[in-house]
């Protein structure tokens, strides 16, 4: 059954950037890597080094003499280039491309990322082979990207549809996070204390200054052991000196 995509890399030209291109697929869960026409080999010890730890996919990886040999049995692939070349073609950025691509394996449906070699990207014969184009904006000044950057980053893009990324989390350790009444118990407790020292002497201001203080504690999730820090704080500062 078809699950990920696989990368091909048309006619790489250093062992040390697909060595580096398949870390950058492992990180992101990719296992098929194809090559076309690589110029050094893809099993060099430069490679496997530079795979660090993701030499099984070198291992894998199968060799194409054409890249219409290497995309003949996928039914929809995506070539990486910053350049679309005057074809006609779906422009996609990576995260589009990435959520077409799991579209399309749900359905059965096997899917390739192409990327081209290092020098000169990929060519016409080799865009006119793909279905769509994917475009990463970079800063106009320098877009160009290494070989194993633009596989990891279509590569994430793609993982990112098949893993929970858990959004936001708050991370409390050994306490957990103070409710609102205790909060506002605090408040209220520090507020008292500005009374007694004065602090509000104006007492037309009294209730912004007070919504202002209590806003500084309750815009931030406070724990209980913050909060409790807090009160330590202040009744060391509030005890008379010996």
């Amino acid at each position: 059954m078809i699950t990920l995509p696989c990368v091909i890399l048309v006619e790489p030209q250093l062992a040390e950037n697909v060595g580096m291109a398949a870390r950058a697929m492992m990180n992101c869960g990719l296992a098929e890597l194809r090559l076309v026409n690589p110029r050094e080999d893809h099993l060099s010890a430069k490679a496997v080094a530079a795979s660090s730890n993701a030499e099984e996919i070198l291992y894998q990886a199968k060799v194409f003499s054409s890249t219409e040999e290497a995309v003949g049995d996928l039914g929809w692939v995506a070539a990486t280039t910053a350049r679309h070349r005057d074809q006609t073609k779906s422009v996609l950025s990576a995260e589009t491309a990435a959520a077409d691509a799991a579209l399309k394996i749900q359905s059965g449906i096997s899917c390739g990322l192409m990327f081209g070699p290092e020098r000169t990207g990929l060519n016409n014969r080799d865009i006119c082979l793909a279905d769509a184009i994917i475009n990463i904006p970079l800063n106009p000044k320098h877009c160009s990207l290494n070989l194993s950057q633009a596989v990891l980053l279509v590569g994430y893009e793609f993982y990112k549809t098949q893993a929970d990324m858990g959004g936001r989390q708050f991370v409390t350790n050994n306490t957990t996070p103070a409710d609102k009444s205790l909060v506002l118990k605090f408040c209220a407790y520090l507020e008292n204390l500005l009374d007694d020292c004065g602090n509000f002497r104006v007492g037309e201001k009294r209730e912004k200054m007070v919504i202002n203080l209590r806003n500084i504690f309750t815009r931030n999730q406070l724990t209980e052991q913050e909060v409790n820090t807090l009160y330590g704080v202040i009744n060391h500062l509030i005890k008379p000196k010996s």
